[in-house]
């Protein structure tokens, strides 16, 4: 198991009452992109993506972003 980034959208969601469809609204991005994004799908987010996702949910990164290490055997070093 590899290092990963977990989207915690489905959480602020829930603590915001509020659908996935007003949250994509909000930010200006697809309901197909929010998925992608909610099911930590993405390879990858922009920093403006990012700022839209916090003002929406009134909340900072690390509400929406966790880090979880993969086994140590997986790792390069």
């Amino acid at each position: 198991m590899q290092d990963e980034i977990i989207f915690n959208i489905d959480v602020m969601l829930a603590k915001r009452k509020m659908t996935v469809t007003e949250l994509a609204d909000k930010v200006g991005i697809t309901l197909a992109n929010m998925s992608i994004l909610k099911t930590g799908k993405a390879k990858a987010i922009k920093v403006s993506t990012l700022t839209r996702l916090c003002a929406a949910l009134d909340c900072q990164p690390g509400d929406i972003l966790e880090f979880r290490r993969g086994d140590a055997e997986a790792s390069d070093e």
